[in-house]
């Protein structure tokens, strides 16, 4: 049952009288419902519905916690005071704030308080507290080699900022968007490739059978044609961001499907969906 901890991750806070309103409606994921022991997936996006920031969200003392890239704090917390206008809120990245995450039914003895990662299909939690609390028995290396196997994508590592969709992200299977809740940033762009089906890149998990994963950042290649390209990756595992169209394309065509010069299977996540092509080229279930 590991635990490590996440030197790549920060926290933001969010607190105030207002800040479920404020939150609900900006944020893809609903605040309202969120559990007192929950980490949900959510993200902020633009206007017209990519990806600026993704995070996972929970509940503290008057108020939430935004558990996000290290990198992104500071900008996620000026972004989110942009929306404040007069509500009675406050937005601030926590420097002293440390993220740890434990999966296959990890324990969180002591002081460490968890919060039930519903991305996952592990029993995984993440864990909040001061530098220093957590008794770590596992390396940042070895959670993302368990993310990479579950196909569990995160954002500066498997899709761009400012580039991605949600659905493309995997967030619609994720739990990461509210399809019910009503308005926020970017909401009618999302709503409309959910109801109208029109999502067709999707993130696949990336198998090698002849060893060692491509690199991030490597095309996806078949007859000649650009299908996609690579994401994270360890050992002989990784994610790739697929054009699904063009999947179908490839397969019906027989052809063989490459991470550069390695060939690679794409799959859907066990987790997942929606539909992938078949070697018909036909979207099978």
């Amino acid at each position: 049952m590991p635990i490590a901890l996440l030197p790549d991750r920060a926290l933001v806070t969010v607190t105030g009288e207002d800040a479920p309103d404020l939150l609900q409606g900006v944020l893809t994921c609903n605040v309202v419902t969120l559990g007192e022991a929950e980490a949900r997936l959510g993200a902020l996006l633009t206007p017209q519905g990519k990806i600026l920031f993704d995070f996972l969200i929970s509940r503290i003392q008057g108020g939430f916690r935004l558990d996000c890239a290290a990198d992104q704090a500071a900008g996620l917390a000026k972004r989110l005071g942009l929306y404040r206008l007069r509500a009675k809120v406050e937005t601030a990245a926590d420097p002293t704030g440390a993220v740890a995450a434990a999966w296959d039914g990890a324990a969180t003895g002591g002081e460490v308080r968890g919060a039930a990662d519903t991305r996952a299909v592990d029993r995984g939690a993440r864990l909040y507290a001061e530098e220093g609390a957590f008794s770590a028995d596992a390396s940042p290396q070895d959670y993302h080699v368990h993310r990479i196997a579950l196909a569990v994508p995160e954002g500066g590592r498997d899709f761009a900022y400012g580039d991605a969709f949600p659905h493309e992200a995997l967030m619609d299977q994720l739990g990461g968007v509210d399809f019910r809740k009503g308005c926020y940033v970017g909401q009618e762009v999302v709503s409309r490739m959910q109801h109208r089906g029109t999502a067709r890149t999707r993130l696949l998990a990336a198998r090698y059978p002849a060893g060692e994963a491509a690199s991030p950042g490597t095309e996806v290649t078949a007859g000649g044609k650009v299908l996609g390209t690579t994401g994270s990756a360890a050992g002989e595992r990784g994610l790739a961001t697929i054009r699904l169209d063009r999947l179908g394309d490839a397969l019906s065509a027989g052809e063989t499907l490459r991470a550069g010069d390695r060939p690679v299977v794409l799959e859907r996540p066990a987790y997942a969906r929606f539909a992938m092509p078949d070697a018909a080229g036909e979207p099978a279930a």
